[in-house]
């Protein structure tokens, strides 16, 4: 099945030499194009694409408000994020607004294509090493924490504990390891946490974990 992305992105170069890669893909095709985060909520309307490719700073709306307005349609398609990674703050709010993952503007195109797969299949894009560093840079300036979501409650206290260290960023293997148990039931874990917190993926776990106070940003 080929998979139907949109890009949003104000600059015509990077979506050009985007559109170029994606095309040449035999199960990717780019489906339209927008240089405003308004042009890219009507169009994820229009088109109803499987991911959109959504760059943070554009005019109009910014990327952080279009993936909010996004995702917070029926049936919404996956949002990556396009980030310099390094020096762009606002990542940890685009994760808040229903991103799944990040493409940084100059990986390799390889990698690009398979981050666009990876969240197509409804899997999130972050590994776990990748997610520390956001916790690390990110985690200690969001909004004001709310407070913890009564949803939590419904959940075992296994299951609290897995959810603490998916905070943390540990693998399933890591998970194993660290309660004594297999890495089939570690992702069973996952999986049930998924489907109780209604959560899009393992980076929507992170950010439940955090607002809801299971895990405290590390402080420098």
């Amino acid at each position: 099945m080929t998979v139907r992305v949109v890009l949003a992105d104000d600059q015509p170069l990077v979506r050009s030499a985007l559109r170029m890669v994606i095309n040449d893909a035999v199960d990717l095709d780019v489906a339209g194009e927008a240089s405003t985060g308004a042009e890219a909520i009507q169009l994820a309307t229009d088109l109803q694409p499987d991911v959109v490719v959504m760059d943070i700073r554009m005019p109009d709306t910014d990327g952080i408000d279009a993936t909010r307005a996004i995702t917070g349609q029926p049936d919404a398609p996956r949002i990556v994020v396009l980030t310099t990674f390094d020096h762009d703050e606002y990542v940890y709010a685009a994760l808040r607004a229903g991103a799944s993952g990040f493409l940084v503007k100059d990986m390799a195109l390889d990698d690009i294509l398979t981050a666009i797969r990876v969240v197509a299949a409804g899997d999130a894009l972050i590994a776990p090493s990748v997610t520390r560093r956001l916790i690390q840079e990110f985690a200690s300036r969001p909004e004001p924490k709310p407070q913890p979501r009564p949803i939590v409650n419904g959940i075992t206290e296994r299951e609290r504990e897995v959810l603490t260290l998916i905070g943390r960023g540990l693998s399933n293997s890591e998970i194993a390891a660290a309660m004594s148990i297999s890495v089939a039931t570690s992702k069973t874990y996952v999986t049930r946490l998924l489907a109780k917190l209604n959560a899009r993926d393992r980076v929507h776990l992170v950010i439940i974990a955090y607002e809801t106070g299971l895990v405290t940003p590390p402080r420098t």
